[in-house]
């Protein structure tokens, strides 16, 4: 038997989304000791070609939370971040699907396995089985933004290492 959906993906997210909190909270501690200005920062692009760290967060709770919420619906669409997100506004987005990925009981998200989700941006439908969407699209996705938030903040000098990422590994019971 494979590992239960639950498993796969809730548990991913509660992972790395409090390690998430933490990174924000020490860059808006560093940045506040600096005199940097949080809502340039919301701003800041890796690359001009990406997009900012706004888009970043946003899709960290849109591609957790807000998959299993995809889940339930059977489809999935692109983030449609609103305008005017600031740094604390971010921080409580993040704080949020924390809480409510907690929230979730593990029956209820084992009850999606084997449903069907498409994920829809356009005239775009591409059909998922629950696991293989939360496997092959959403985790990815996911630890991509999560990423790339932690590289922004990293570029503009937050003290962040590789435990501020990793978060709470689920270790062996002895």
């Amino acid at each position: 038997m494979g590992i239960a959906l639950y498993d796969l993906g809730v548990k991913s997210y509660l992972q790395i989304i409090p390690a998430v909190s933490g990174f924000l909270e020490k860059g808006r501690s560093h940045f506040e000791e600096n005199q940097r200005n949080l809502d340039d920062i919301v701003r800041i692009r890796l690359y001009d070609d990406m997009a900012p760290f706004t888009f970043q967060l946003f899709s960290v709770a849109h591609h957790s939370l807000g998959a299993i919420n995809g889940l339930k619906k059977g489809e999935f669409n692109p983030p449609n971040v609103p305008r005017g997100l600031d740094y604390g506004a971010l921080q409580d987005l993040v704080s949020n699907a924390e809480a409510e990925l907690k929230a979730l009981d593990a029956d209820t998200v084992n009850g999606l396995e084997g449903g069907e989700v498409v994920f829809k941006m356009g005239s775009t439908s591409l059909p998922f089985v629950a696991e293989d969407f939360i496997m092959s699209f959403s985790l990815p996705n996911f630890y991509f933004h999560a990423t790339t938030a932690y590289d922004i903040l990293r570029k503009e000098g937050v003290p962040l290492g590789k435990m501020d990422f990793l978060g709470g590994m689920r270790m062996k019971s002895t």
